[in-house]
């Protein structure tokens, strides 16, 4: 799979999601920043993704793929980015015949020249036939990742399924599992393994004859879906921190006119792209789950940087650095983020605001204040409450207490008085009479 083209899907995918099909080929074309001829065989190569997932369905069922993600939002049940995963990070002749090998290791243990047999066998006559020295690479892949392992000690080695836990479990364990799996997949930090898991689960249940309504016994969805397609280099970027290793990547601020540019493989075509390279030391990754946005904090030539994880392209490791340094780095980006509300290293500010008591019980305000206030303090009065938070700068903590409306009053700092005050006005400006 060419990093270039995931890259340029997933802007694509996010282009589509977000603005609802707005714009017209020549719009989406220039603001991703590649040709309309590109963009053309993007969306074919798309279209032919989704008639192939649904081609099982009556034709009248079947999926137009920029109406099915415009549309109808419960009907595209996948997320975007598992989606993705699964139309390119296998070309059809591994996944045809790793699904193979995993049915046949299904029944029996098996060794290398059994499992070639299988395939030689079974792969349809119009893909490639696999020798061997393939068979073992895909064999080591599918022991690397935890789904099968060696049985026995002698060789030839013989390989079996790992399914214990499936084949442990009974079918209300199984159930219940799904179901947890179902809604922290759903409501919680969006993961494509979370829902790869759920995928693996309901499959068993089906396969072990579980009524349908049983296993999809609920009907909802993570609010910001199109977010999961930032996921897409989160792990990679999970595992450079783990390594204390620096990493290059071609970064495109939300302010940017462009969200990606291709790449140049052409020296006499060569022309310079919007993004910006950047090489730096990643320290940290922030989810920011009211927003639904991915944030990497990390150490540049300029001290700490921090960078929108949608805007990440061309994605590549670099050197390792030395473990007491990336240490050193790391406790300070902590300290500077000690007061901050999400990831903002200004300067710490005191902030004062006066909460007003609904009247009635349960006192929601209150117990919203209680679990999303983070570390600051409560004064009771009769009817109301002064809360106080020390962070860094007032930008992200201003829209949590704009959410309050007429139930909260800011007192200090005064500058973010009178920024309240001036956006309560224009808003009440909307709204006066024409």
């Amino acid at each position: 799979m060419a990093k270039e083209s995931f890259d340029k899907e997933i802007q694509f995918l996010r282009m589509l999601v977000l603005t609802s099909g707005a714009y017209n080929r020549q719009q989406f074309a220039k603001r991703l920043g590649i040709s309309v001829n590109t963009f053309d065989k993007t969306i074919r190569r798309l279209k032919e993704i989704v008639q192939a997932t649904y081609q099982q369905l009556p034709e009248e069922e079947g999926k137009e793929f920029t109406e099915g993600f415009r549309y109808n939002y419960y009907d595209s049940a996948d997320p975007m980015l598992l989606f993705l995963f699964r139309a390119k990070s296998l070309k059809e002749s591994e996944s045809q015949r790793l699904s193979l090998l995993l049915g046949a290791l299904n029944a029996q243990s098996l060794t290398v020249l059994e499992l070639l047999d299988c395939c030689m066998n079974a792969l349809p006559a119009n893909l490639p036939l696999p020798d061997e020295k393939t068979i073992r690479k895909d064999l080591k892949y599918l022991e690397q990742v935890g789904v099968i392992q060696k049985d026995g000690g002698s060789r030839p080695f013989k390989y079996a399924i790992r399914n214990e836990l499936l084949r442990e479990m009974t079918e209300d364990e199984l159930l219940d599992l799904y179901d947890f799996v179902d809604v922290m997949a759903n409501t919680q930090i969006p993961s494509v393994q979370g829902y790869l898991l759920r995928d693996g689960l309901k499959k068993q249940l089906i396969r072990s004859r579980s009524e349908k309504h049983a296993v999809e016994p609920f009907l909802y969805k993570y609010h910001f879906h199109s977010r999961i397609l930032d996921e897409a280099h989160l792990f990679t970027i999970l595992d450079a921190i783990r390594k204390h290793r620096r990493v290059r990547f071609l970064y495109f601020s939300p302010k940017a006119k462009k969200s990606y540019a291709s790449q140049n493989t052409n020296p006499l075509f060569e022309r310079e792209t919007e993004g910006k390279s950047e090489k730096i030391l990643p320290l940290k990754v922030v989810y920011d789950h009211q927003y639904g946005r991915w944030y990497l904090l990390a150490h540049g030539r300029e001290g700490i940087r921090k960078y929108r994880m949608e805007g990440i392209t061309q994605f590549e490791e670099d050197e390792a650095v030395d473990s007491a340094w990336f240490a050193k780095k790391q406790q300070e980006l902590q300290e500077k983020l000690r007061f901050s509300w999400l990831i903002d290293t200004g300067a710490p500010v005191t902030v004062r605001a006066k909460f007003y008591n609904p009247g009635q019980n349960p006192n929601f305000v209150k117990e919203r204040v209680l679990l999303q206030g983070q570390w600051g303090q409560i004064v009771e009065d009769d009817e109301s409450f002064t809360y106080e938070i020390t962070v860094n700068g007032t930008t992200e903590i201003k829209p949590w207490l704009r959410s309050f409306g007429s139930s909260c009053e800011v007192l200090e700092p005064t500058r973010l008085r009178r920024e309240m005050i001036a956006e309560w006005k224009e808003i009440r400006a909307y709204y006066e009479s024409v």
